[in-house]
């Protein structure tokens, strides 16, 4: 079972770096989903075990079905905090980047974090990393962000000392990145990895009880109405797309993570090879955030990059368009068209 993926010497900086150093931040990226947050946290967690006491800065608000994790009451918000998290980054050693890569993903927060002078290293589980750091961890074939923290854990050997409160952030990222074990994770290695942390004493079955069955009966109500209402499906080229306005959001009493796994129900429908969530940003006009699901080979990280400025992994990605939603659904159609081809078959 091949678990390292450092070498001598990564494991060497990353080391140094966590015992020299003083003032440490760990930040990931804009929208902070369940990978973003787990790692964060349980990589704060670790540095934690060197008697250090690392800033987790996030450039947003995350969702609350993520905020009984251990340590996100103490996560600094740059977005409502934003003179704490300067001086932060100003006078950080060492800061360490989880699960982006390159700064403009951070998005309001990328000034702060290009202007400091610490050292940076990046775990990252995205293709292409584009930042200069000290020590890159970049392995976008792995399910997750919150695996490589684990696998860099286990490297610099401390599994045996490894907590709770590292482990449950690092399985619920590991499972929110990978739908609850359904995609991304045909490995051998990640069920070993999973076993390893139950001997930690986690309860796999309650971490997904608080994610998975811990949203308000207006969450279900917004899904059943997206889904009968809005949902488009065009059965000759196996795509379906939805789109969710403010006007549904503020109908349905919409939190920050009420459509999180929603872009994933349409995959249910027998021959979908891919679905396309469109959804508002809930304050900034004309700003339409874009989740892609794919299925089998069919490359949806392609229709983000060439679409929706965005990218990510072979069946799951994402980004961004600066329009109307009318504009988005029409842009919805010229990629579909753009890639007849591959879903037609």
């Amino acid at each position: 079972m091949q678990i390292n993926i450092l070498t001598d010497k990564e494991c060497g900086l990353i080391k140094n770096l966590i015992e020299t150093s003083e003032k440490i931040i760990v930040c990931c990226h804009v929208n902070p989903d369940g990978d973003a947050i787990g790692s964060s946290l349980g990589m704060a967690e670790y540095i934690r075990s060197y008697g250090k006491q690392p800033l987790v800065i996030v450039p947003d608000q995350f969702p609350d079905f993520l905020k009984w994790l251990p340590g996100s009451e103490d996560i600094i918000r740059y977005d409502k905090h934003k003179s704490v998290a300067d001086t932060a980054f100003e006078d950080a050693d060492t800061v360490f980047c989880m699960d982006f890569n390159c700064v403009e993903r951070v998005d309001g927060m990328s000034e702060a974090l290009q202007a400091s002078k610490s050292t940076k290293v990046m775990i990252d589980h995205h293709p292409n990393p584009q930042m200069d750091t000290l020590v890159t961890v970049s392995h976008p074939e792995l399910s997750s962000t919150s695996e490589l923290v684990f696998r860099v854990i286990w490297q610099l050997g401390s599994f045996d000392t490894m907590t709770p409160n590292m482990a449950v952030p690092i399985y619920c990222g590991m499972m929110t990145d990978t739908g609850g074990f359904t995609y991304n994770s045909n490995t051998p290695e990640i069920y070993f990895i999973i076993s390893q942390l139950l001997m930690k004493g986690i309860d796999k079955d309650k971490i997904y009880r608080n994610v998975f069955n811990n949203y308000s009966s207006s969450r279900l109500r917004l899904i059943g109405y997206i889904l009968y209402n809005k949902m488009q499906v065009n059965e000759e080229y196996h795509v379906a797309w939805f789109t969710i306005t403010r006007q549904d959001m503020t109908r349905f009493m919409f939190k920050k993570g009420d459509a999180e796994g929603l872009v994933n129900m349409p995959l249910q429908i027998k021959g979908l090879k891919m679905s396309i969530s469109l959804r508002e940003d809930t304050e900034k006009s004309n700003l339409i955030w874009v989740s892609l699901r794919s299925v089998d080979d069919f490359p949806c990280n392609e229709v983000a990059k060439e679409f929706f400025n965005g990218g990510g992994h072979l069946n799951a990605a994402g980004g961004r368009l600066h329009c109307s939603i009318e504009e988005a659904e029409n842009i919805v159609k010229l990629a579909i068209i753009r890639f007849a081809d591959q879903l037609s078959r």
